[in-house]
């Protein structure tokens, strides 16, 4: 196969800046060099490449956008791009940096306290402690106002019983933002927990046939105690576990089109090389029909990226904006597995390919930080004025 010079039917990257190319070109490389030959191995075994951790905080890949002590503050734009290329590797490896980013770093550095945000930012920027994000149950995903994990003051501590289902990095985690409902008040409040902390552990999740390339788990909270210096004082109630969501949400929007830039390019290396009688397959119509259709919702959804990119870094950050993104990119970015899987007929189904791998990731994208169901009441809320769920 080609090697990958990117998929730039409609000369998006002329929206892009020198910086923003550059990121892209440098983070490229690293998935490339350093994550691609380790994948099919980790995603055999069913594990995260924690090897390459290092990595990622020294290339500052690691909640670029986020403001550190000491540094940080890349544009959104500059993240995006950051996310295209990390999924363009694997679902798994943008998901690594996006709950590291966007789901513990983020709201560290604005619902933290300047002790949290000094103790903990560094370090998790650096890839010396990885972090972890508790707020779906076993019961409760897109309905994250049903929770049961319970939070109960008692002195100066607070006491934190429950249980979160389906958590990234659950088992890696040296840190894990946990969210609970206050028995006193009924509010919800977010905590730091620690690996060590008593009554804390992490089971991980086997048999998945998605995400295979990243570690998924169960976080189980049995009357951990721990200081209200571990609580984030600077917000309560649901707006702080969603508004995570929505910066979540932002960089899958832009980390699907580099699944689907992947899946693209596979397909069209592959049909080009491909013969059946006595041509390349890419000479068929119907083949031509599909890669058209691919490359068609490729560019919507990098146009659709960049545009959300530039209105968030102007400090337009509406939910429903990120929500379109995300459904309309991810289900995109599906279909773009699915018809790449085709083309490669009975190969498709190897892990010689990435079609299969991407569209099984897919599955889950499509699901987790939001339905796609949930986005599109999300959108429909937005359009009529009228909440069609609470």
């Amino acid at each position: 196969m080609k090697p990958y010079h990117g998929v730039d039917f409609f000369k998006t990257s002329r929206l892009l800046s020198a910086e923003e190319q550059a990121v892209q070109a440098t983070v490229r490389q690293f998935v490339d060099r350093s994550f691609l030959p380790l994948l099919k191995a980790h995603h055999a075994a069913g594990t995260f490449p924690t090897e390459i951790v290092p990595e990622l905080g020294e290339l500052g890949l690691l909640g670029p956008s986020v403001r550190i002590p000491g540094g940080g503050g890349a544009s959104y734009t500059v993240y995006g791009v950051i996310c295209e290329e990390l999924e363009r590797g694997d679902s798994g490896l943008r998901s690594f940096a996006s709950v590291q980013g966007s789901l513990v770093m983020w709201p560290l550095s604005v619902y933290g306290s300047e002790a949290q945000q000094r103790r903990y930012l560094p370090e998790l920027a650096a890839g010396k402690l990885i972090g972890c994000f508790g707020l779906t149950e076993a019961g409760h995903g897109s309905d994250p106002a049903g929770m049961q994990t319970r939070c109960r003051r008692d002195g100066g501590n607070w006491v934190i019983t429950g249980n979160k289902m389906w958590i990234t990095n659950a088992t890696l985690a040296d840190l894990a933002l946990v969210w609970a409902r206050d028995t006193s008040d009924g509010k919800i409040r977010g905590f730091l927990l620690e690996r060590d902390d008593t009554g804390f552990s992490a089971q991980a999740v086997h048999g998945k046939f998605s995400l295979r390339a990243s570690d998924t788990g169960e976080l189980i909270m049995d009357e951990v105690r721990v200081g209200d210096d571990r609580r984030l004082p600077n917000i309560e109630g649901l707006k702080g576990p969603l508004s995570c969501l929505n910066e979540a949400r932002f960089g899958i929007a832009w980390g699907a089109v580099g699944a689907a830039a992947d899946c693209y390019h596979c397909a069209l290396s592959y049909a080009l090389e491909r013969e059946q009688f006595g041509t390349p397959i890419a000479g068929f119509q119907l083949t031509q029909a599909k890669l058209t259709d691919m490359v068609t919702g490729i560019t919507a959804g990098q146009l659709l990226a960049i545009q959300l990119g530039r209105l968030k870094d102007a400090g337009i950050n509406e939910y429903s904006l990120v929500s379109l993104a995300k459904r309309h990119n991810v289900a995109m970015a599906l279909d773009v597995a699915r018809e790449a899987r085709s083309i490669l007929g009975a190969a498709g189904i190897t892990d010689e390919h990435s079609p299969g791998r991407h569209m099984n990731n897919l599955e889950s994208v499509y699901t987790y930080e939001g339905t796609h169901e949930i986005h599109t009441l999300i959108v429909g809320q937005a359009v009529t004025g009228i909440a069609s769920f609470r």
